[in-house]
């Protein structure tokens, strides 16, 4: 049974490999990214640069809120220097009293200090110079009570605004320093206070605030009130309606019972919380509860129980991604901040261009000959800047693998999308891009773990099956006396073979062919066999455009030459054959390595 439970985790692994990598996002905050970017574009048309800043200031609005704390700061620094420049002291007072508290949040305390300190020197306001002032008496002062008197006073004027966001921070960070005084009691009183001002404007705070409550609980074993704090934000209208965040509050009181050492009522809320997962279509969460619920299997020695888990999750994952917005909601906040990051770049040309243009048109003689230079240089500069991208790109592809074949890649995802194959498409971009990210990521090692080696043709061998279903099946074996992790070897050196096999021998078979690759231990050798029952070496030229001649040509002596140069610089004795089989059709490729 351990066996079968090993296989499950390893397949849950696999396809998760690419999608851990990505955060689930929801459908407003793509939403406010969208509006951003529109914001962005008519700014920058329209040479705002007031609007540029303005618009910066809200994107980091809605990165602190989302708790991205590092982005954040990268947008009101650029806010921040542009209101420096417009001499905007209102909004350069209130962005940098804002960038402070997000290096604060990431325990840059050094510089949240001198931010809030710059914020009080501007003074736009007596109520402003004070609520910073009393930040920096908070961050630099070396006694708790020194702290307590700065944040009691922010409470007070936050009290009197109405500031209601503020007020329960306030509460929030009393309570810090009343867990530094040991003052268990007054922490607790904090929390709640804090927690019932937020609830109602700030949910995501006072998601915070709970979880600082429960956690205090915790850590001083009040395991009941633990729980129930967390209960009762399970009671909230803004969990309730938020499929995905109930599911993490879920997880939370779990935890807590598994803290508590009770194994069994955190069984029966990860069931629960699994269930939520799969039916509102939240994969990454129900990954999670599975992992929490093989744990608990594990400790508990239930075998039959996990295993069914994982068959189970693995059953209704098809349907389950089918329904997750997360990888669309991902790869449209991806394109938007690239469609952002290139406004930017817009906006510094045209910035760069207009203070150009003014200095031409102060010039009494020459300005239209300057005015020419600057248009060839501008011209130039851009024309640079596209040869280097266009280098960069090609650079960050494996020179060995084909360009056409990322092109039908391609092609085929846009296949799977007109077809509505929604399901298709994202496992072949999950492999796709697994692929891409394997060959980049060793594209400077000139030997990599036969482990790696061997996940990356098949995954290569995984695509091309999903692009000729009906060509080809295939067969890889593996000695098992082969250490797989210690042994190294070339990295997808056997992969231009294989595609030959594919794209030049099994395509052209009027029925389904087979391409087999073996790994085995000759002596002190790597034995390598690509097999395959194609039409064969002669009769492949026959069929070869002159084009197709000359470019497998190259692609064959880039791969000789290759393992010419890994002779002459590692002395592993590579030794290559290709020849037509003798008694049937198809080409066998023997590749010996060296494994001393």
């Amino acid at each position: 049974m351990k066996s079968v439970r090993l296989v499950f985790k390893i397949v849950l692994i696999l396809i998760f490999a690419g999608v851990n990598l990505l955060h689930a996002q929801d459908t407003t905050r793509v939403s406010q990214a969208l509006k951003s970017a529109a914001k962005l574009k008519r700014a920058v048309d329209k040479n705002d640069n007031k609007g540029v800043a303005d618009t910066y200031v809200g994107m980091a609005n809605d990165y602190f809120n989302q708790g991205n704390y590092a982005k954040s700061e990268e947008y009101l620094i650029k806010a921040k220097n542009i209101y420096q420049n417009l001499n905007d002291k209102k909004n350069l007072e209130s962005v940098t009293r804002k960038l402070a508290q997000s290096q604060e949040k990431q325990n840059k305390i050094a510089p949240a200090i001198s931010n809030y300190s710059m914020a009080a020197q501007m003074g736009y306001s007596e109520k402003s110079k004070a609520v910073n002032s009393n930040d920096v008496a908070r961050l630099s002062s070396p006694t708790p009570e020194i702290k307590a008197e700065a944040i009691q006073n922010n409470i007070n004027i936050s009290r009197k605004e109405n500031e209601t966001a503020d007020l329960a921070a306030g509460y929030s960070q009393l309570a810090e320093v009343n867990i530094q005084q040991k003052d268990v009691s007054k922490a607790e009183e904090n929390l709640n206070n804090a927690y019932k001002i937020s609830k109602k404007e700030a949910p995501q705070q006072a998601l915070a605030i709970n979880q600082k409550l429960a956690d205090l609980y915790v850590d001083n074993k009040k395991f009941d009130k633990a729980i129930e704090a967390k209960k009762k934000v399970l009671k909230e209208d803004f969990v309730k309606e938020n499929s995905q965040e109930k599911v993490n509050q879920i997880q939370e009181l779990a935890d807590i019972y598994i803290k508590k050492n009770d194994p069994a009522e955190a069984v029966s809320l990860l069931k629960n919380a699994y269930g939520i997962a799969l039916n509102k279509g939240h994969t990454l969460e129900a990954q999670k509860s599975v992992k929490k619920l093989d744990s608990l299997y594990a400790i508990s020695g239930n075998t039959n129980a996990s295993v069914q888990l994982y068959r189970d999750f693995l059953g209704k994952l098809p349907d389950l991604v089918s329904k997750d917005r997360s990888l669309v909601d991902n790869k449209i906040l991806e394109d938007t901040e690239q469609r952002i990051s290139q406004l930017e770049k817009e906006k510094e040309l045209k910035d760069e261009l207009i203070r150009k243009k003014n200095v031409f048109n102060y010039g009494l003689i020459g300005a239209l000959v300057l005015l020419t230079g600057l248009i060839v240089i501008i011209f130039r500069t851009l024309k640079k800047v596209q040869i280097k991208n266009k280098k960069i790109a090609l650079q960050s592809l494996r020179r060995e693998m084909n360009p056409h074949f990322i092109f039908n890649s391609l092609n085929s995802v846009n296949h799977f999308i007109a077809t509505n194959n929604e399901l298709e498409a994202n496992q072949y971009l999950t492999r796709f891009s697994k692929l891409m990210r394997g060959v980049m990521e060793n594209s400077t090692e000139d030997f990599i773990p036969f482990q790696q080696e061997l996940d990356l043709l098949q995954n290569y061998l995984g695509l091309e099956k999903t692009r000729f279903a009906d060509k080809f099946n295939y067969e890889v074996e593996v000695d098992e006396s082969l250490n797989m992790h210690n042994l190294q070897v070339p990295g997808m050196l056997v992969q231009p073979f294989l595609e030959n096999a594919i794209w030049h021998g099994l395509r052209y078979r009027t029925d389904k062919g087979l391409l087999k690759l073996s790994f085995e231990k000759e002596g002190s050798h790597l034995k390598i066999l690509i097999e395959d029952n194609g039409i064969g070496i002669e009769e492949s030229k026959k069929q070869k455009t002159h084009h197709q001649k000359t470019r497998e040509g190259r692609g064959m002596k880039n791969t000789l030459e290759r393992i010419q140069l890994l002779n002459d610089l590692y002395k592993k004795n590579i030794t290559c054959s290709v020849k037509d089989k003798e008694n049937s059709k198809g080409v066998l490729v023997t590749i010996k390595i060296n494994l001393f």
